[in-house]
């Protein structure tokens, strides 16, 4: 007795959720979407450069009005306590980025690199730092930096970001050498080289990428930080970010001058993203 079988029926998918809409409606989907996105990060900086060049009396209608000037920037020149203080953020942007590098390169790979009670309890101690808000930092460091009278000097302001960087780019530093295969510094090691010589001939050459991307990165950071400049810098060494400040008055916002100010330190920090952006996307990548 034979049983007779049935072939199983084949069931045609259902249509995907782009192919109920209308033929090429989801393609007008997506290009909304990217337009939204646009929109979203460069409306800003558009309104910020077309108020930057708008007379006070038009800076609340913007879109309306062909009155243009120059004259904001020629009087945002003209303070010298402007480039003073473009002059304090780029020296200081530069000192934190070299020497908060300078620690993190070798808390980065003794994190990846060595196991340990060492190990464990400066990972431990950058975690707990990390995780505290920084505005809760503020009152102590004022107090301290005034017993100690290096308030409103460089030290003074470099320390907090030192500290800051450390605790946060040390991780980052832990996964770009976690993606290096240390079997290159078993080999120098067999050849007679140190720990130390293994890292700086053979680790420190293949993590040069992530190095160039956290460099950038931290001197962004660094040259955009705000609170750090609004409280622990007076007269002396005003940043760039806590100058801007200064044309909010009790009469009013100066707007116009606000948004001139604003351009001119955007300037630098486009300049170091455009000839920095391959260095960042290849150090992301490692």
């Amino acid at each position: 007795m034979t049983v007779e079988t049935f072939p199983t029926p084949i069931v045609a998918p259902g249509p995907t959720l782009f192919e109920r809409f209308a033929p090429g409606a989801w393609r007008v989907f997506l290009v909304l979407i990217v337009v939204a996105v646009l929109l979203i990060f460069i409306g800003p900086v558009a309104i910020l450069m077309v108020t930057s060049i708008r007379p006070p009396s038009g800076i609340y209608y913007i879109w309306r009005g062909s009155e243009f000037t120059l004259q904001n920037y020629v009087e945002v020149l003209q303070q010298p306590q402007i480039l003073h203080a473009m002059f304090n953020s780029f020296v200081m942007a530069t000192l934190a980025t070299v020497v908060s590098l300078g620690v993190t390169v070798g808390s980065g790979y003794m994190l990846s690199r060595v196991t340990g009670r060492i190990q464990k309890t400066w990972f431990a101690t950058i975690y707990v730092f990390r995780t505290v808000p920084y505005i809760s930092f503020v009152l102590p460091l004022y107090l301290v930096t005034t017993n100690l009278r290096i308030y409103d000097t460089y030290l003074g302001l470099l320390l907090p970001h030192i500290a800051v960087h450390v605790c946060f780019f040390s991780w980052l530093m832990k996964g770009f050498f976690d993606s290096i295969n240390p079997s290159m510094e078993h080999a120098a090691l067999i050849d007679g080289c140190t720990r130390w010589g293994a890292f700086r001939r053979v680790a420190l050459p293949s993590a040069m990428p992530g190095i160039a991307a956290l460099s950038i990165l931290s001197w962004l950071w660094t040259w955009n930080e705000f609170l750090f400049a609004l409280i622990l810098t007076g007269q002396r060494t005003p940043m760039i970010t806590s100058t801007m400040a200064q044309f909010v008055t009790e009469t009013g916002t100066e707007w116009n001058l606000m948004s001139a100010t604003a351009v001119l330190a955007m300037l630098p920090a486009l300049l170091v993203t455009i000839f920095g952006q391959k260095y960042v996307i290849r150090g992301l990548r490692m």
